[in-house]
């Protein structure tokens, strides 16, 4: 073997298999190194895909040609979609997937994709020249060469595992941590730091009384994460709830002396919107009880995940206290909660194509840029892929803007803002969130993916077809004459005002009772036209009412994005000494140096930059 490489990407984690799959897709010979070939994209916390905003990233993964919504669709053992009583810009796709499947699946893909190989081992060394990156080297002592490197480790780089004060070296259960590589890459003079993060029990299903517990049920509709996938062909299973009690907390509170958060053996900043169950303790102390999920890891196997129970108590302090659950009386745990340390580089110091500014060819995805969750680890991964197959043969950087995507506010927030707890993704993060919905991320991105040929033909087309279907159920909404005293008994019995005088039919489209479904029942020449649409018919009816019922709302956002768009295309990077400006703030000169933006719109985004500092720069640029 050779083992020079165009891209090589350290960890298969959800990270790494898009980042390989994008690089080899591109047409970049690509290596995708991991320590165990049978734990490709392993599922590390829950068994669990999308969720509130994080669903949208996974849609966008899917519409620029990624794998994680495919293989979601195919390990998929129950399907919801969340926030079905907001607005569509909320709504949000998730699904429990097998896990075992979700493993095996992905590793087939990646087996069966040109210019890609695996490797296992553990790289140790990165190799650098004159600022270049040009490899890396394993702990067994091959050396592989490269154009580009990815590291998307996890959180394997000098991870270490906490359970009560028991301390144990690892990147995940069972598995070793990843040593001397940090050090490798921050003696060039890249920062790193140290995050914290946890997982629950996996229990034994045969000792819940779920007959006590409330199920969960799944959604069985057309809704589905690729907008290129058949439906689901799994089992689907249910979801199970309960609740833990003051009896629960006590026993808790009495093991707080020895849970590792605070004894003050873990001094690591945890996730702030996925806590453990101590922290809820000390964050709720007035609360009585706390909400618990427990989901099926699988479509054949015993073992269940306890969501909303994270934590790194001592074992007899975690099985004793969720044996006071009436439920789970009779518990039986395959293993206890643990917490893990591990390290992350400061994403300050990417550029947004998440290459570094201080390495060149050298690029960083996932939890070693200080974020958490499989989608957003998935969504920085197919970014870094893309343009470093593109550093790899030349073109221009593939960047999306915060208007375009989350993965565009995902990467902008991290490069811009940084982090000082582990980053997760909501709606609330992004500016244009009635522009950004799961319905139309294909509409979004699929071209422009296709324009550098990620995207492939057979779901450009796919998307064509979408669109001028959508664009006909609009037109024939808008020119369709509706004349009152043929309408009014269906709209009486559709529970809305009769008409006074004729209108067009998408005028009644935009009142909220009716649907385009249940108007087109009395409107048999609208049937007709919906009647005609035989593939995905369910998916364009809905984008086509979304986009009908909140155009004016669209169309608002639209124009902001616009005025930003502006702020955009005035480049600042490396136009001004900014310790030189003394008519910025000490802070706006400081943190001005040190992200340098690229734009004036970035610039305005990074906390402590006024809207006055940023009218001083305009000035300046105009001399």
């Amino acid at each position: 073997m050779e083992f020079k490489y165009d891209v090589i990407v350290i960890g298969a984690g959800h990270a790494g298999c898009e980042a390989a799959c994008a690089s080899a897709n591109l047409g970049a010979k690509t290596c995708l190194i991991t320590m165990d070939m049978n734990k490709i994209a392993q599922m590390s916390c829950n068994p669990a895909v999308g969720g509130i905003a994080k669903g949208q990233i996974v849609r966008e993964v899917d519409a620029l040609g990624g794998y994680m919504g495919i293989v979601t669709d195919r390990t998929a053992i129950q399907f919801r979609m969340l926030n079905r009583s907001k607005g569509p810009a909320m709504w949000s796709p998730r699904a429990q997937c097998d896990r075992a499947k979700f493993i095996w699946t992905w590793r087939e893909i990646l087996e069966n994709i040109p210019n890609l190989h695996i490797w296992q081992d553990t790289v140790e060394e990165l190799l650098v020249e004159n600022g270049e990156v040009t490899g890396a080297t394993t702990v067994w002592g091959v050396t592989f060469y490269a154009k580009c490197v990815i590291v998307t480790a996890g959180t394997f780089l000098n991870g270490l595992m906490h359970i009560g004060r028991k301390m144990v070296p690892g990147g995940r259960t069972a598995e070793p941590a990843s040593y001397h590589l940090t050090e490798s890459i921050t003696r060039h003079g890249v920062h790193a730091d140290r995050m914290k993060t946890g997982t629950p029990v996996r229990i034994d299903s045969r000792s819940v009384h779920l007959d006590e517990m409330e199920p969960q049920y799944g959604e069985n509709d057309f809704h589905r994460f690729s907008f290129i996938s058949e439906p689901r062909k799994l089992k689907q299973l249910n979801c199970w709830t309960c609740f833990t009690n003051e009896e629960v907390h006590e026993i808790l509170r009495t093991g707080l002396p020895d849970s590792p958060l605070y004894n003050g053996q873990i001094k690591s900043i945890g996730p702030r919107y996925c806590p453990s169950i101590e922290t809820k303790l000390f964050t709720f102390p007035d609360k009585e009880q706390h909400q618990l999920f427990l989901e099926p890891e699988g479509e054949t196997t015993h073992e269940m995940y306890l969501n909303g129970f994270s934590s790194s108590l001592p074992i007899d302090v975690q099985i004793k206290a969720l044996k006071k659950i009436p439920a789970l009386r009779d518990l039986v745990v395959y293993r206890p909660g643990y917490a893990i340390e591990y390290d992350f580089f400061d994403p300050t110091q990417l550029q947004h194509t998440l290459e570094s500014k201080l390495v060149k060819n050298l690029f960083l995805a996932g939890q070693v840029n200080g974020t958490t969750g499989y989608e957003e680890a998935a969504g920085q991964g197919l970014i870094a892929g893309v343009n470093a197959a593109i550093n790899c043969f030349g073109g221009e950087p593939f960047i999306l803007g915060r208007d375009e995507a989350y993965i565009g506010v995902l990467i902008d927030d991290l490069v811009t803002k940084g982090v000082d707890e582990p980053y997760r993704m909501f709606t609330s993060r992004a500016e244009y969130r009635i522009l950004l919905r799961q319905d139309d991320a294909d509409m979004r991105l699929t071209e422009r993916s296709y324009r550098i040929g990620l995207a492939k033909q057979e779901r450009y087309d796919m998307m064509k077809t979408k669109r001028e279907s959508i664009q006909h159920i609009i037109e024939f909404a808008q020119s369709y004459a509706i004349k009152a005293n043929l309408i009014n008994d269906a709209l009486q019995q559709l529970g809305t005002t009769p008409l006074v005088r004729g209108c067009k039919l998408s005028d009644l489209i935009n009142r909220p009772q009716i649907t385009l479904k249940n108007i087109s029942e009395y409107v048999p020449a609208f049937k007709n036209e919906l009647d005609k649409i035989t593939d995905r018919k369910e998916e364009i009816i809905e984008a086509a009412e979304v986009q009908m019922k909140y155009q004016g709302y669209i169309n608002r956002e639209k124009i902001i994005a616009e005025k930003i768009h502006r702020l955009e295309a005035i480049r600042i990077k490396d136009k001004f000494d900014y310790d030189q400006l003394n008519s910025l703030t000490i802070e706006a000169r400081q943190k001005l140096k040190k992200i340098n933006p690229v734009t004036l719109a970035q610039a305005s985004r990074i906390p402590g930059i006024s809207p006055s500092d940023i009218n001083v720069l305009l000035v300046l640029l105009g001399r």
